[in-house]
């Protein structure tokens, strides 16, 4: 009988094309063997009777505030909160201090993560109104995902607003641009009738339904003139979500567990601690994202982890600053909705491994499958916990999701074949690698 460096033995595997009682065996950090292995030996063998096996969750939407302030996150932090969660991959946004756009700095950050990343990673790079005729030759440099292009409500020069300049952007390469796509102009419009010291529901009022739908119709009529795929992120309305139905050909979507998780009762309940780019709606947006679930729509699901200070949560709305974390929490939330029969399992496989491994072009990522990356995301579903801000592992210590029981939870998260969380507690040194895209 064969010999593994690593058995997964007596799991539930949840296959692309099903759940299935088997083991698995793992070679120089990839998938060998599925199937029975009694006979076979391993360096190390992982029981994981009675819990189930999930492709490696990916969090394609992550902000590591790194190059940054690392008292509120970094590239260590952010990614020891991501194994603790679940979480094996993240793909981290380019709006630090200062902006990944070039080469240069790419060639840093992938020197940087090394030592320092408990999960593998992948960068965006940052469209800007300097870099626009760069984009095709920089989406291809190594460990890029995808080019960040924030058509709406930026910081720091990352802002791309006008048709002219986006369409430049998109004939600037090929592979999909990712896209905050409320609108710019419309948002500065609006701007002046909201006054300092205003609740803060009022985010959600000024940044409207129509702010969203306006921008995501803007950027899918420009991908469909310039034939450029486009990947709309976190998609926050019904009317954008029917809309990006009828898209199917061009554009691809991703939704936030907070839009399928949070009404704006958060507003009243949390304060600064619900306000977030495009904002929490009310009960109707979120049925709209579940029945988006249902009926295939998502590709994705994020949690947009951007960590801010409690102090700069704490200003005065509109001074508040938006952003929710989120990278640790997303999957336990996720097995909640499971656990309540919002989605399957193989469903939550799809937008939280397979989907986004497609959409962004990640190498032997996203399935339990032979030759792909031994990525193994273990949970417990019978098991129970509530969410306490103890066990947030980002220095700003607070999550919007504190005291949210959940029926389901992580158990272990395995990298490559190798260990990296198990029952909460890390295994051994940052291990994490960037990640290869086609």
């Amino acid at each position: 009988m064969p010999h593994f460096d690593m058995i997964l033995k007596g799991g539930s595997l949840v296959l692309p094309w099903g759940e299935t009682l088997a083991d698995v065996g793992v070679t120089h950090g990839r998938i060998a063997a599925i199937g029975g292995l009694a006979g076979a030996s391993a360096d190390e063998v992982v029981d994981v009777t009675g819990l189930t096996v999930l492709p490696g969750i990916i969090d394609a939407h992550v902000h590591l505030r790194d190059p940054g302030d690392p008292a509120v996150e970094t590239i260590a932090t952010g990614t020891k909160a991501a194994i603790l969660g679940g979480v094996c991959t993240v793909f981290d946004m380019p709006n630090t201090t200062p902006s990944i756009t070039s080469t240069e700095q790419l060639a840093w950050k992938r020197d940087y993560i090394q030592g320092r990343s408990y999960a593998d990673i992948g960068f965006y790079v940052g469209g800007s109104m300097k870099n626009l005729d760069d984009l095709g030759r920089l989406e291809t440099e190594e460990n890029v995902c995808a080019v960040k292009i924030f058509a709406g409500s930026s910081t720091g020069d990352l802002l791309v607003a006008d048709d002219a300049s986006l369409e430049r952007a998109m004939r600037s390469g090929r592979r999909p641009i990712a896209y905050h796509s409320e609108d710019e102009f419309r948002l500065q419009a609006r701007k002046p009738a909201y006054e300092a010291g205003g609740p803060h529901r009022l985010h959600a009022e000024w940044r409207d339904v129509e702010c969203a739908a306006l921008g995501t119709r803007r950027i899918v009529a420009l991908a469909r003139k310039t034939g450029r795929p486009c990947h709309i992120l976190h998609v926050s309305t019904a009317e954008e979500l029917d809309f990006l139905g009828q898209a199917r050909e061009i554009a691809t979507v991703e939704v936030l567990l907070n839009h399928l998780t949070q009404t704006d009762e958060a507003y009243d309940r949390l304060g600064g601690y619900a306000v977030m780019n495009p904002p929490i709606r009310d009960a109707r947006h979120k049925d709209a994202a579940w029945a988006a679930m249902a009926n295939g729509t998502i590709d994705v699901v994020g949690s947009d982890h951007a960590p801010h200070s409690r102090a700069a949560k704490e200003r005065p709305w509109p001074a508040t600053a938006a952003g929710l974390t989120g990278v640790q929490t997303i999957l336990p939330i996720m097995l909640d909705h499971v656990s309540a029969g919002r989605l399957s399992l193989s469903r939550l496989a799809d937008v939280m491994a397979a989907g986004p491994a497609r959409v962004y072009g990640a190498v032997g990522k996203g399935r339990i499958a032979m030759g792909y990356d031994a990525d193994f995301t273990v949970v417990d579903m019978k098991k129970t916990r509530t969410i306490e801000e103890s066990w947030i592992a980002s220095p700003c210590g607070w999550t919007p999701f504190a005291g949210y029981t959940c029926h389901g939870w992580p158990v272990a998260t395995i990298i490559r074949g190798q260990v990296a969380m198990r029952e909460d507690e890390v295994q051994g040194a940052p291990k994490g690698a960037g990640v290869r895209f086609r």
